[in-house]
């Protein structure tokens, strides 16, 4: 059996922070064990991994600050484990494993990239500092993990000269997100949403990446054409939106929800999903999930977002409210019948080309290659 120790920024809501779940809770235990050490709190998904088996550990680190007891405290962590693999997800992860080979010089690492081109300047100096430093240290890893094409492109363009590259897209568990006629019903009586409503929905936490400023300003427009239109979001800091939203005439048909642990449920209870993102995204978790459940995605063009679409979807240049608009509308339009052929459609292609076994599989057959060679 080989141990595999995952180093992740943080676990709050988010899809990094999803799939390692997804990941840990799926590969086989008989020949791989994991354990999870968060650079800050145990967020979200902690005790979720925790329930399902996994141990987790907290450096309690606060955004942005570095630490030298956090250091200590992980060097502590990799000598009591002692284990074969450290696999690190996010650019701050990254740069901690970087540091961490300095004192595990024989630990093999790993990095797991989740994000295409991010638009640094949105962010803190430090981030851009850190990047810059990736790029010096990327022969050190062992491998780099992708999560999309595009992901592995952009970096090859920054300088990443990787030893060894693999893209393993996202997974998605078809028996967890399905289609689901009684929680549509439940989650609409839930929100006073009535049966008969058209409902775009967007799953995504507060970032300058997933662009709500243009969701908005599209949904000003499809409020205008169609005002039995309900807009569902939910996600990381969403109810801080409630005066954009207002300002945009939105209130009285807008749902604004925090982080959920039922998002199957919610996205049951979709028409339409959308993305809304302007840069950064690699593989989006939630047009797999929305898909999966049988919601035809409208989506702006980033990362590989136009490739899991495909034909059963939409797909928009980024920051153009009257484009993404009118792609809901067209979605929102076609008669019930036709929208949940296409939302079929859209669920059988994530389970031909993204389900979780065959992530698991291609993880699992990387990790072992990989100590193979070693």
């Amino acid at each position: 059996m080989l141990k595999v120790v995952h180093l992740i920024s943080g676990l709050e809501a988010g899809g990094a922070e999803r799939s390692l779940a997804n990941l840990v809770a799926g590969l086989d235990r008989a020949r791989i064990r994991n354990v999870v050490i968060s650079m800050t709190g145990r967020g979200f998904f902690g005790e979720i991994i925790e329930r399902n088996g996994t141990p987790v550990h907290v450096l309690n680190m606060t955004r942005g600050v570095p630490s030298v007891s956090a250091l200590y405290r992980l060097r502590q962590l990799l000598r009591a484990e002692r284990p074969d693999l450290l696999q690190t997800w996010l650019y701050h992860a990254d740069l901690l494993g970087l540091i961490a080979k300095g004192f595990a010089s024989e630990l093999p690492l790993v990095w797991n990239l989740r994000c295409s081109n991010m638009a640094l300047e949105s962010y803190r100096p430090l981030t851009r500092l850190v990047r810059r430093l990736l790029v010096a240290g990327s022969r050190q890893p062992v491998a780099v993990i992708a999560n999309s094409r595009a992901g592995a492109d952009f970096h090859q363009r920054l300088g990443y000269a990787a030893r060894r590259w693999a893209v393993i897209p996202n997974g998605f568990d078809a028996a967890l997100w399905r289609p689901d006629a009684d929680a549509r019903r439940a989650v609409r009586a839930e929100l006073g949403i009535p049966d008969d409503a058209p409902v775009l929905g967007l799953v995504a936490r507060v970032d300058p990446a997933k662009d709500h400023t243009t969701f908005l300003r599209a949904a000003q427009r499809v409020h205008a054409a169609l005002p039995a239109c309900r807009f569902v979001l939910a996600g990381g800091e969403v109810p801080s939106l409630a005066p954009a939203v207002a300002a945009h005439g939105l209130g009285a048909v807008t749902h604004l929800l925090g982080p959920r642990p039922d998002v199957p449920r919610l996205n049951a209870a979709f028409d339409v999903a959308c993305l809304s993102s302007a840069f950064g995204e690699a593989f989006p978790n939630v047009l797999g999930e929305a898909m999966c459940c049988g919601v035809p995605c409208v989506t702006t063009d980033v990362g590989d977002a136009a490739l899991i679409v495909g034909a059963t979807g939409r797909v928009v240049p980024p920051r153009n409210p009257q484009a993404l608009a009118e792609a809901a509308l067209a979605l929102l339009a076609m008669e019930p019948a036709a929208r949940q052929t296409l939302g079929a459609q859209a669920r059988a292609r994530v389970v031909e080309e993204y389900s979780l076994s065959a992530t698991l599989g291609q993880y699992t057959a990387l990790y072992e290659d990989l100590l193979s060679v070693r």
